[in-house]
């Protein structure tokens, strides 16, 4: 039987943006004293690590609306990160030069293909299932004031690889294979299926 209500465990306003385009009720869940820790383990692989995040965050909802006494819905987790080969490319905002590191990522990216991975995780006491959106991304050259200008919007900060496709970053891609909505953090195909198995 599909879902039709679900605990988003996300903070992500791009996630709460898309998930009504599917027809899924929602509730944004902040995990608070369950948040889970984003550090790679050891040599992990970018697609091992972002599935792990993605159910990790799902498991910790479950933890938090058993201990705050909310509706038992599903709780839907996701997770993005950026990558060259196996260089997981995370959030800007989370180093301590939060704009050296914003432009040291973009230079990575100009001019180059990489892969957006996205994790979608929907667990219930009894089970949980995952999801994995993989897109190719290409960047063109982009100049030093270029990505001077993008850092100084404040965009790249909270989004892995220091960019989002959804706003002045978009005219960045020459080429994009597989998800517009995965890229976004959300990949509507992959979620919508793992609501409709239930």
């Amino acid at each position: 039987m599909p879902v039709q209500k679900v605990h988003l465990a996300s903070a992500s306003p791009r996630r709460a943006e898309l998930l009504p385009l599917i027809g899924t009720q929602f509730e944004v869940l902040k995990l608070g004293e369950f948040g889970v820790d984003e550090a790679v383990h050891g040599r992990e692989a970018p697609a091992t690590y972002v599935q792990r995040l993605a159910g990790e965050k799902a498991q910790a909802g479950l933890r938090a609306i058993a201990a705050r006494g909310l509706a038992p819905w599903p709780v839907l987790g996701a997770d993005t990160t950026v990558c060259i080969g196996r260089e997981i490319l995370g959030k800007p905002g989370d180093a301590p030069d939060r704009e050296a590191e914003a432009a040291r990522m973009l230079r990575r990216l100009s001019g180059t293909t990489h892969r957006v991975l996205t994790a979608v995780a929907l667990a219930t006491p009894k089970k949980m299932r995952v999801a994995l959106s993989d897109s190719r991304v290409t960047f063109r050259r982009l100049s030093r004031a270029e990505i001077a200008a993008y850092i100084a919007t404040g965009e790249p900060f909270d989004k892995a690889g220091g960019y989002g496709i959804q706003g002045p970053a978009a005219a960045f891609v020459s080429h994009l294979s597989g998800s517009y909505t995965g890229v976004m953090g959300l990949p509507l195909y992959e979620t919508a299926e793992l609501l409709r198995l239930g």
